[in-house]
């Protein structure tokens, strides 16, 4: 019987796994944990919840919904992805021979090792003005961050927030700043607040009072994956072509991996593409097999 792996257990890897099973594909999904998905409190901008959801719940219905397709699923961390006759997937609990594999691996958003960033997260602290900002409408907020990302961050602010400050942590200020973004270019040592986030204090002693802070340092985690598997990268996603196939042939790539924006809605439509996709390229490669 035709397998496929996917590895990762966030929007893009469950809605992949679905298309996959419910097209009569064996499909095994290898996750570590939720990702991004678990670091958000109240989520008000996805079909079907008009009262909100949280990223856990939506993550345990997402899993229960595989299962109940029937997919394989494991709570496991993938080690590599070999090429031998076929596809396999290696991880810490076994080897999964795969026909096809869809890497939904996430991106590692970079977090400063500053007081208060983990114990504000979902509090104030949040890595997404798309999603996080209409939260904070008309409040003083502000973008940790001194690159085109941060400066992006802090553009979708504008029209929501009171204020908006970049704070570039001791960089220079980005080239392009436009009107009604202020900067503060002091170094941060601390986000400050109990219950939710009240304000950021300097070096010093000095404090700017604001209601949230947004991480915009950058993206991390698709690299390293990508240079044990030979997968091109653009930047720092990895690159993919319209049906989520990476240069790899039947290799496929969605959600945060892929890109940005880092939405729940555009993770769950690659999931979709890929999954869809590797059923094609699975059959493809089945009936070329059987003429031969």
């Amino acid at each position: 019987m035709a397998t496929a792996v996917i590895i990762g257990g966030g929007p893009a890897g469950i809605s992949a796994a679905v298309y996959i099973a419910r097209a009569g594909i064996e499909a095994t999904l290898l996750y570590r944990d939720g990702g991004a998905l678990l670091k958000a409190h109240d989520i008000r901008n996805y079909y079907g919840f008009p009262d909100g959801v949280s990223g856990e719940q939506l993550h345990e219905l997402g899993l229960r919904q595989a299962r109940a397709l029937g997919v394989n699923v494991i709570k496991d961390e993938v080690q590599s992805i070999d090429f031998e006759d076929t596809l396999v997937v290696k991880s810490s609990s076994g080897t999964f021979p795969a026909d096809a594999v869809v890497l939904a691996t996430g991106a590692v958003r970079k977090a400063p090792s500053l007081p208060g960033v983990r114990e504000l997260e979902g509090r104030g602290v949040s890595y997404c003005a798309v999603c996080d900002g209409a939260f904070f409408r008309g409040k003083r907020v502000a973008v940790l961050g001194s690159g085109d990302f941060a400066l992006h961050e802090a553009r979708d602010l504008l029209p929501l927030a009171s204020s908006v400050t970049l704070l570039t942590n001791g960089l220079p200020a980005p080239e392009n700043l436009p009107g009604g973004i202020a900067v503060d270019m002091r170094k941060v040592e601390r986000i400050e607040g109990e219950e939710g986030v009240t304000g950021v204090g300097f070096a010093g002693g000095e404090r700017l009072p604001l209601e949230a802070v947004f991480i915009a340092q950058g993206v991390a985690g698709a690299q390293d994956f990508a240079r044990r598997t030979g997968i091109l990268m653009d930047g720092a996603r990895i690159a993919t072509d319209r049906d989520m196939a990476t240069n790899v042939p039947g290799l496929f790539a969605a959600g945060d991996c892929a890109g940005a924006p880092y939405q729940v809605a555009k993770a769950v439509e690659e999931g979709r593409r890929a999954g869809t996709a590797a059923v094609a390229y699975i059959r493809a490669n089945t009936a070329q097999k059987t003429e031969a």
